[in-house]
């Protein structure tokens, strides 16, 4: 081997680890740079003839896609469960612990307690004020705990808004490293660093929005989402839209006969194409996905549960039940109910056997057409017909026949009278009760009922189906009746100068505070998002309060679970692509070593070099 050749040969090993401790000295530098993926040499012989020099073919990037995808997937679960678990948690927070002063149980067992304390004293100023005020609590907490609600729903909808803008601000730099990686820059260190830039992207992009991504042989990256809709395949990034539905309230929801009164958001694709991301559930995972399904669905679902149960307070102490009156025509017998008192949301229920068979029907007044037909069975039994009453009782009578069919007769023999008869055959068709059940509307009718509870500007409530269902938001807009604020008397005289040591109202209360029972329909059911919830007010409050805590333990038990496949994946990230200095350490010593080598070789060939000048 000439002296050239041994020259030459020092010099490419010399170049080979002079490049070696550049990219060393990069992985060592960014040990801790989050995103950033070990580099190594890829070193190649060149052959010319009888020689072989080394030559660095460029910087290899550690890199593995199916590691990549399970990062992707557990960024994007890992950053829904975490949000869910975030406002869960707070929920809880306002709700209170059960039994603690303060929490929503606790507030209703002191007015409980209150209306018992007055039952035994109606006649004590201290016992009256002490039930007045606890009703007020009772009252403001709902209102506070529905305010607390559209606050976190005040919340997720300005989060929205904020992940839009990130998504486009990433999307945008996306589509720009996307058009250099395509560009094929000279400097494999340079792209190198641009994938790692590409990469950070995707997994900001990932915690937002949950995506699945190809990689082209530029390293150019592709994403669509996991519903498969394309978000970018080259230079041009999509646009995402989000048009704020405003201040949050319970009337503020997605879909419905008005539209979308929530925020809109939309997506333009890079072909032009736009999209309603919500309604065409393009959004499964990630941080978005999570405040979609909070603002649209969870958190309603907590304020249709507030609602139920400022209803059932308000229901249990205003209800008015009268019994109906015997009638008979010839064989046939049943009864009869005035119907005039009637409200919209009232109702009256016929009770009767059929074959044997005891059946309860409740008939519900709904003039809103655009509510009806509304015909359902209850949990426990009990079929719950809407019908307008528009038209009178005659045409209540219509309607009930047709909906009951033959067996019993349904008539309106004068005014606001409804009668139902059976058929007059023994065995067949009997009819056991019927009642009307009313909303008291004033405190000194005679009535032992009381609407202690009114809605807002003193509106009785009824429970009214028609146009926004009263019940929906009904939590906040909950407040004691002004008249009896006033006047606690009222809590006791039932009639103009009653005595004030008469306990019949105020046992009635107490009574029908415990012992009402009430079950969902169809047109207010749909706020609680599938959870059901019926009987009292008290077992009502205590359903909420256990749903909502299962519900929190499960959030943070699925964020425990996401974080844990998270970990994983990062560990076997680390093992894949991350810089370990001791092995960077060893093969610093390898290079110098191989520096020095070639250093001496070069430093021998030219004392030869030397001496054959001096010959």
């Amino acid at each position: 081997m000439g002296l050239g050749v041994t020259l030459s040969n020092a010099l490419s090993g010399m170049n080979v680890a002079q490049s070696g401790l550049e990219v060393l000295s990069r992985n060592v530098s960014n040990a801790g740079t989050a995103g950033y993926n070990r580099q190594s040499l890829n070193v190649v012989s060149d052959l010319s003839g009888a020689t072989s020099v080394a030559r660095v073919a460029g910087v290899q990037r550690a890199f593995d896609e199916t590691v990549q995808q399970h990062y992707m997937a557990g960024v994007a679960d890992s950053g829904y469960a975490d949000t869910v678990a975030s406002f869960l948690d707070r929920l809880q927070t306002y709700l209170g612990t059960p039994g603690t002063a303060g929490s929503l149980d606790s507030v209703f067992a002191n007015f409980d307690t209150a209306l018992q304390t007055m039952a035994t004293s109606p006649d004590d100023p201290t016992a009256r004020a002490s039930a007045l005020s606890s009703a007020q609590t009772l009252a403001s907490t709902l209102n506070a705990l529905s305010s607390d609600v559209q606050g976190l729903r005040q919340e997720t909808e300005n989060q929205i808004g904020n992940a839009v803008a990130t998504l486009n601000q990433s999307f945008g730099s996306l589509a720009t490293v996307n058009q250099k990686l395509g560009n094929e820059v000279g400097d494999t260190a340079s792209k190198a660093a641009l994938m790692d830039q590409r990469d950070r992207l995707v997994s900001q992009i990932s915690q937002i929005l949950d995506v699945n991504a190809t990689y082209s042989a530029n390293g150019a990256v592709s994403l669509m989402t996991r519903s498969g809709v394309g978000l970018i395949g080259g230079t041009t990034s999509p646009v995402f839209g989000f048009d704020s539905g405003g201040a949050m309230s319970p009337n503020t929801l997605l879909g419905g006969a008005a539209g979308h009164s929530v925020g809109t958001l939309t997506l333009t694709t890079p072909s032009g194409f736009s999209m309603d991301m919500v309604d065409q559930d393009i959004v499964q995972s990630g941080q978005l996905g999570a405040l979609l399904k909070l603002r649209d669905d969870t958190l309603v679902q907590a304020q249709g549960q507030l609602d139920a149960i400022a209803g059932s307070v308000a229901k249990s102490l205003s209800t008015v039940t009268t019994q109906g009156s015997a009638a008979s025509s010839g064989a046939a017998s049943g009864f009869q109910v005035d119907l005039s008192a009637i409200q919209p949301g009232d109702s009256f229920t016929l009770n009767y056997s059929d074959g044997g068979s005891d059946k309860s029907v409740k008939v519900v007044r709904v003039d809103d057409t655009t509510k009806l037909p509304m015909d359902f069975v209850t949990g426990n039994g009990q079929r719950v017909i809407g019908l307008s009453f528009a038209g009178g009782a005659a045409n209540v009578a219509t309607a009930l026949q047709t909906a009951l069919g033959p067996g019993l007769a349904v008539t309106n023999p004068s005014g606001g009278v409804l009668q139902v008869l059976d058929d007059g055959v023994a065995g067949t068709t009997d009819v056991t009760a019927l009642s009307t059940a009313t909303t008291a509307t004033g405190s000194q009718t005679g009535a032992l009922a009381l609407p202690l509870f009114v809605d807002a500007g003193g509106a009785p409530y009824t429970g009214s189906l028609d146009g926004e269902t009263q019940q929906r938001g009904f939590a906040a807009r909950i407040a004691v009746n002004p008249q009896i604020a006033g006047n606690d008397k009222l809590l006791v005289q039932y009639q103009a100068g009653g005595s004030l040591g008469d306990q019949a109202r105020a046992t009635y209360l107490a009574d029908a505070l415990r012992q009402s029972g009430f079950e969902l329909n169809s047109a207010t059911a749909a706020d609680l998002g599938g959870s059901t919830m019926s009987g009292s007010p008290q077992s009502m409050i205590a359903q909420m309060l256990n749903f909502q805590a299962n519900a929190a333990s499960q959030a943070k038990s699925q964020q425990d679970t996401q974080q844990v496949v998270l970990d994983a994946v990062n560990q076997r990230m680390d093992a894949s692509y991350g810089v370990n200095v001791d092995e960077e350490m060893a093969r610093l010593m390898e290079l110098q070593n191989a520096y020095a080598a070639g250093a001496r070789v070069i430093s021998v060939v030219q004392e030869l070099i030397n001496k054959l000048m001096q010959l």
